[in-house]
């Protein structure tokens, strides 16, 4: 707990650097769909069809922006950086596992909408009319669930940021890391102050 009170500053500048660059995004689909609507609705065959690449092209963006936001996450806990900052080394580092990423995103993504429609389901909407108690035991499993999934996240967006360090041959000062976080020594022995140089790893 002691690495909340350090942090908790520069990722809330992460944050908000990432907001603003949904928001400009948005605008900017917006300002888009708005042309389109103006020059192109009326159109009987282009318009529709670059409505769909319009569409598409968002949700590619989305993801790729959404994918970056996770990592640069990572960054501003792990590194001394935040913000656009932490969001461009972000970009960087992804490059070269962006298949992976994505895929992985997606597949945390499912997870955590399947646990959604369960709740919503039984708990929100009490389909069937199962029972109180059953109800309340289905939203405490739900919540459960959530939270594992949560954690489990987080760990795997760290796993990601380590195994594009490796790819990109980039060297992690385990010392300084453990310094800069506060509380990594506890009952463990501190670590040479070196820089250990990762093993390529393939996912």
């Amino acid at each position: 707990m002691s690495v909340v009170p350090k942090v908790w500053k520069r990722l809330m500048v992460t944050f908000l650097c990432t907001y603003l660059g949904f928001f400009a995004y948005n605008v900017a689909f917006a300002v888009t769909l708005y042309l389109w609507f103006v020059t192109l609705c009326e159109v009987s065959i282009v318009g529709p069809v670059v409505l769909w690449i319009v569409f598409v092209s968002y949700a590619i963006g989305f993801v790729y922006v959404s994918i970056i936001w996770q990592l640069a996450s990572v960054v501003t806990v792990l590194e001394d950086s935040c913000g656009f900052k932490a969001m461009i080394k972000s970009k960087n580092l992804i490059k070269g596992k962006i298949l992976v990423s994505i895929l992985i995103f997606f597949k945390l993504n499912f997870s955590l909408g399947v646990i959604d429609s369960y709740f919503r389901i039984y708990v929100v909407y009490e389909w069937g009319e199962i029972g109180i108690i059953k109800v309340i035991g289905i939203g405490v499993l739900c919540f459960l669930l959530l939270l594992k999934l949560i954690l489990f996240v987080l760990v795997v967006q760290t796993v990601i940021y380590f195994v594009c360090n490796s790819f990109h041959h980039e060297s992690v000062d385990k010392s300084a890391l453990s310094d800069y976080l506060e509380g990594y020594f506890g009952d463990y022995m501190p670590l040479k102050a070196k820089d250990v140089q990762l093993e390529e790893y393939h996912l």
